[in-house]
């Protein structure tokens, strides 16, 4: 049941001194977008833009043929009730949800103002307040709408104690309802018992919801109005009668700020405690009982009890509260009972055993009673087995993977600091195992993520079945997952369980008729010789697998002081390249491409050097992966682009610049922006530009990358393909795009002279160029007789350094100007 407390926007603060602050935020954000001369703002000013978080609360209200619509609801607004549906009538809501916004939204409309109601959910027992901001705003299409923030304060009570700790008979709640001055002006009925409809002399269907200024019952009374309008706000409460015909009536008022607690008792009845506890007890709902204090055998069971219990009456009635308790509860049971006193109110939930051997958590709510001449305890029971098992999933899923089931990293982490504490005092060895599928990438890429979904539930499954007792096997996210071994393990007995856990994760998968085949690789850290917290046993473990994978895969690996220092030494390289970049450490320098037919330079392939200030010269095969992995390289191949193009305008026209791209470069998904950048900034004709890529491009995102690939075709760029021969799909890839390039490999060109196998394949490269009309550039060239080979074979053009080294831009000049004088002296 909800009720509204209505008070206007401007004198809330008054009111409620422990507001939130999303109220105070939303009326300056309102009163600033009104603009001069207007009264209202408009709709977009208000609701949309930079409402982020709040959004979620806001449900839209507009006028449809004078009737108030819900236009759209955020996700939190749906919770509160309980509907996810739009572009319906007030009135499809919750009565008690439905009022609440009826009330904020026709008073901000009127006032042309900001109106803040105060909205009292009660359910279960506990009463909830909710702020309920309605903020008014003018529509482009003319009309108002009504922006509605709704949010709930912390302070929650229990009505029901309130209701026991109230008269035994009637029972009400009502709302005070505020008129625009946020004067208390009527009341709502918001809740009552049989009892009190019965003293009323109206059927509760017809009382629940109304205001008490339609009339028709004792409460509408002027003078019980004005009494019960100085209850509000003022203080605690108190007792009045009223005379009714040829009763007289007894209110006891209990206020809770805007709410009323009333309890109605008949002063004329003579008995009015047994007819009230007949109607409270009898016709309730909820499950009661009444059992002796000094036996604790059941006095009197009411049909609910009968009914959720599932024990006939007369069964009831010879049992004693210990044959509903747990064997393993009695004693907590008994205790609790002997501390009670006139009034009892659980403090922890209970469970109770049921006819068919089921067992329940229930709240329990008491008090004192004599009945039928003895004492005893009038008891409710609130069910609340369907919330524990809900919590319980929750806290389930709080704490394990949802795909796999299997824990998650805080669980498993968790679950590691116990085994650590365990073993600590012992020195037993706690072995940490971090685990990666190899080609696991492979499925994904082949078969679709729904295939990789279904092979690492299956992972799972595997684990579960090789990992038991004390020891946890875990997700950590994608193919990683870890295993601990918490008894006191030895080396040999965690190599020994690593290899067997290789085997049984390496068998093959069947999935859908498909035999799928994955490997793993595992790294092992063992405490406390390898760390003696989780984080030092998870980080080193994580090194021993890199190791392990580098070494092919399918192995394990245990960790060593030597992986810490080579960790060290790749941190010290992320560290001092980013300083690099920003210090200006880099140049490039440029590898001339030889035409073999016309015995000329035809362009330069720029290559990346560092000047390390203490270390000199870096290779490249040293930090261009660590640019990578840190997402240097994006910004960094930026640079290369402009300087490379820049550098070429020095050159000869008909002389082109080669640029290496890394596959990385194409996730940035700016690859085409930076080259466009590049080209108009050096004023380098795009045909002059050509970019190396290689075939793990491919290998990831194909579709988007092909889509870059022919972009870059379209600016005029000539497309080469680096390392060709070396990958096991390369010619495929010349199936999906039109190369103007491939480079040979110089694997091929160094043992040329003297492996046929190495000839054939430089012979079917060249052959396949010329077929498909693509440039053909052999790498590694160093002695000419290398150079007759690939010139009888009909490659087109050669690098490396039989001509020349790569060489500083400052050289370029003399080597275009040596090789040119070289060539007029042959001819």
């Amino acid at each position: 049941m909800i009720m509204a407390n209505k008070k206007s926007a401007k004198t809330s603060a008054k009111f409620n001194s422990e507001m939130f602050a999303d109220v105070p935020v939303l009326q300056r954000k309102w009163q600033a977008a009104v603009r001069p001369g207007e009264k209202l703002p408009h709709y977009e000013d208000v609701m949309l833009g930079s409402l982020g978080r709040l959004a979620d609360h806001i449900v839209l209200l507009r006028n449809v043929d004078g009737v108030l619509t819900v236009s759209h609801t955020g996700r939190y607004v749906q919770t509160w009730l309980n509907d996810e549906r739009w572009d319906i009538p007030l009135s499809a809501l919750p009565p008690d949800c439905a009022t609440a916004l009826t009330e904020a939204a026709a008073n901000a409309r009127e006032n042309c103002r900001p109106y803040l109601a105060s909205a009292h959910c009660v359910r279960d027992g506990l009463v909830r307040t909710f702020d309920v901001l309605a903020l008014p705003t003018r529509s482009r299409w003319g009309g108002i709408l009504v922006g509605v923030y709704v949010n709930e304060r912390n302070a929650q009570y229990n009505l029901l104690d309130t209701i026991f700790s109230a008269t035994d008979e009637g029972v009400l709640s009502l709302a005070a309802i505020r008129n625009a001055r946020g004067e208390a002006a009527d009341f709502q009925i918001v809740h009552l018992n049989q009892g009190a409809a019965r003293l009323l002399m109206q059927p509760a269907t017809d009382l629940l919801w109304r205001r008490l200024s339609a009339g028709g019952n004792p409460l509408a009374a002027p003078l019980v109005m004005n009494r019960l309008r100085r209850f509000v706000g003022s203080g605690p409460g108190g007792q009045f009668e009223i005379d009714s015909g040829d009763r007289c009536l007894r209110l006891g008022v209990t206020a809770f700020g805007d709410m009323l607690s009333l309890t109605v008792s008949d002063v004329t009845a003579l008995k009015r405690r047994e007819e009230s506890f007949r109607l409270l007890f009898e016709n309730n709902p909820m499950p009661m009982w009444v059992f002796a204090a000094d036996t604790m055998e059941f006095l009197s069971v009411n049909d609910a009890a009968v009914q959720h219990y599932g024990y006939s009456r007369d069964r009831f009635l010879g049992m004693t509260l210990r044959e509903i308790w747990p064997e393993d509860e009695w004693g907590v049971h008994a205790a609790a009972l002997r501390e009670i006193g006139d009034v009892y109110q659980s403090s922890r939930d209970w469970r109770h055993i049921r006819a068919d051997g089921t067992e329940i958590h229930v709240l329990t709510f008491g008090r004192k009673v004599t009945f039928e001449g003895r004492d005893g305890y009038l008891v409710a029971v609130v069910d609340i087995t369907e919330r524990r098992a809900a919590e319980a999933r929750i806290a389930h899923m709080a704490h394990h993977d949802g795909l796999t089931n299997l824990p998650n990293r805080d669980f498993y982490q968790e679950r590691l600091r116990e085994a650590l504490e365990r073993g600590r005092p012992s020195s037993k060895r706690v072995a940490v195992m971090c685990l990666d599928l190899d080609l696991f990438k492979n499925v994904n890429d082949s078969f679709g993520h729904p295939m990789g979904d279904r092979l690492l539930k299956l992972v799972a499954e595997r684990l579960r079945e090789v990992v038991r007792d004390d020891n946890v096997a875990a997700r950590l996210g994608g193919d990683e997952f870890a295993v601990v071994l918490a008894a006191d393990v030895s080396p040999n007995e965690a190599s020994g369980f690593a290899e067997r856990l290789i085997d049984v994760l390496s068998a093959p998968y069947r999935i859908d008729g498909l035999e799928v085949v994955v490997g793993a690789s595992i790294g092992i850290a063992l405490s406390p010789g390898d760390g003696t917290t989780s984080e030092e046993l998870m980080r080193n473990a994580d090194m021993a697998l890199y190791r392990a994978k580098s070494e092919g895969g399918g192995v394990h690996h245990f960790f060593e002081p030597e992986m810490d220092q080579q960790a060290q030494k790749r941190r010290d390289m992320e560290r001092d390249l980013r300083a690099a970049f920003s210090n200006g450490e880099f140049e490039l320098h440029y590898q001339p491409l030889v035409d073999i037919a016309a015995d000329r330079i035809s362009g330069f392939e720029s290559l990346l050097r560092w000047q390390h200030p203490q270390k000199g010269m870096v290779s490249p095969a040293e930090f261009i992966p660590v640019a990578e992995d840190i997402g240097l390289i994006v910004a960094l191949g930026e640079w290369v682009l402009r300087e490379a193009c820049a550098e070429a305008m020095k050159w000869p026209t008909d002389v082109k610049v080669a640029v290496n791209l890394s596959p990385v470069q194409f996730r940035s998904r700016n690859l085409v922006q930076a080259v466009i950048s590049a080209l108009a900034h050096s004023g380098l004709p795009a045909q002059r530009l050509e970019l190396e890529i290689t075939e793990s491009v491919f290998l990831a995102e194909t579709e988007a990358n092909l889509a870059i690939l022919h972009q870059l075709r379209e600016l005029g760029v000539s497309i080469s393909m680096d390392d060709f021969g070396t990958g096991y799909s390369s010619l495929s890839y010349l199936r999906s795009f039109p190369f103007d390039k491939i480079k040979i490999d110089r694997s091929f060109v160094k043992d040329l002279a003297r492996r046929s196998d190495c000839l054939a394949i430089v012979r079917a490269i060249s052959g396949l160029g010329r077929s498909l009309k693509i440039t053909t550039t052999a790498e590694g060239v160093e002695t000419t007789d290398q150079l007759d080979w690939l010139r009888a074979e009909g490659c087109n053009e050669v690098q490396g350094f039989l001509f020349s080294a790569a060489r500083p831009a400052g050289e370029i000049a003399a080597l275009l100007s040596g090789f040119a004088a070289r060539a007029s002296k042959a001819a």
